[in-house]
């Protein structure tokens, strides 16, 4: 089957080749090298966070969250179930114990409600990933840690340059975890970046990044890791950055062509509330069931349009199916009606209204 119009694909139309040439020229392709300090200091600047560090990749950003954190065995980790997996996975990868709650089915972020029901004495944390770049509800999440003193950690994987409440989604929790992987809204190929407005925290990650290192010459004094990115990816990141208001607001495009076509039909397209600004890493549907998402996703395949289902319920995963306690009707209604489109930056105004007919005219046949 070809594919004209994959669910993503990177941008890259700035300097990213003039800058990993640099790099490549310098033979500085390690994790040392200008590149790696220039993006971090770029990242921090644009989020507007005091500190941040660059890894590897997201999913390690988030066990080096919890890590600093000082997430241990015995404790629990609030996390919804609709999210993808890594926020979930890097809860157990510390011992932890991830406490399951359902989602809110107007923006799809997890229940603040819910949250507050599911909390007991061994909660340390509340991990909030913004899903598909909406913005969770930060003004309660926060209020919920202050009364039960919960740490907070913000899963920002699909949700760089996001907002809530006009301030830039990363810089609410005590620590926020990025990612750069090919599909995201800027990309460093494969990478991550830890964020935070206290300087202990990504002190604290810089050394577990490093193999524990100290500050004598090949001295460790703690068990550190291999979380470094390299300076090849972090000339990518840098030359992206230069890039990143001009590719948001392609997206944005993007999700104003999808939202009017689907107007007055029976799609329901995750939109926006109305103090979050949505930065539409996927532009996602909902259809009124899950036998028409999938001959939907079908029929857009023979067209040569890939699709994606919106992610499944992590607690409905073998692994963590002993930690499904309760019932989570709102993620599990989103996810089996839900389907992601193609959301990349440099499709034009004609490719997302095709699309957007293809979807139109497919339910209104078989409706």
């Amino acid at each position: 089957m070809d594919i004209q119009y994959p669910v993503y694909r990177p941008s890259l139309k700035g300097n990213e080749l003039r800058y990993v040439t640099d790099c490549i020229e310098s033979t500085w392709i390690s994790s040392k090298g200008k590149y790696t300090d220039t993006f971090e200091k770029k990242f921090a600047g644009y989020t507007g966070a005091a500190y941040a560090t660059s890894l590897c990749n997201g999913t390690v950003a988030l066990h080096l969250a919890l890590l600093v954190l000082d997430i241990q065995p015995g404790d629990e980790v609030i996390v919804p179930t609709f999210t993808y997996i890594a926020s979930v996975n890097a809860v157990m990868y510390v011992g932890a114990t991830p406490v399951f709650v359902d989602s809110l089915p107007q923006t799809w972020q997890m229940d603040p409600a819910d949250v507050e029901r599911k909390i007991t004495g061994k909660t340390k944390a509340i991990l909030a990933p913004h899903i598909y770049g909406h913005s969770c509800e930060m003004d309660t999440l926060l209020e919920i840690c202050r009364r039960y003193n919960l740490l907070l950690v913000e899963d920002c994987a699909e949700a760089i340059g996001s907002k809530y409440k006009n301030k830039f989604l990363g810089t609410f929790g005590d620590i926020a975890a990025f990612s750069f992987f090919g599909n995201k809204t800027i990309t460093t190929g494969e990478g991550g970046m830890l964020a935070s407005n206290t300087k202990e925290l990504i002190d604290r990650a810089k050394k577990l990044k490093n193999q524990g290192l100290s500050d004598t010459e090949y001295w460790h004094d703690v068990i550190g890791y291999n979380y470094r990115m390299t300076n090849i990816c972090a000339a990518l990141g840098v030359a992206q950055l230069e890039r990143i208001d001009d590719i948001i607001a392609d997206k944005l495009r993007i999700a104003s062509i999808y939202r009017d076509v689907f107007e007055n039909t029976e799609i329901e397209f995750h939109g926006q509330a109305d103090h979050v600004l949505h930065s539409y890493w996927m532009c996602s549907i909902l259809v009124p069931s899950e036998k028409k998402r999938n001959e939907l996703r079908e029929f857009l395949g023979r067209c040569g349009i890939e699709t994606r289902p919106l992610f499944p319920p992590v607690h409905s995963m073998p692994m963590y199916l002993k930690f499904a306690k309760g019932n989570f009707p709102v993620a599990a209604d989103i996810s089996s009606r839900g389907i992601n489109l193609p959301s990349y930056p440099d499709l034009s105004d004609d490719d997302v209204t095709y699309i957007a007919e293809q979807v139109v005219n497919f339910l209104k046949k078989d409706g």
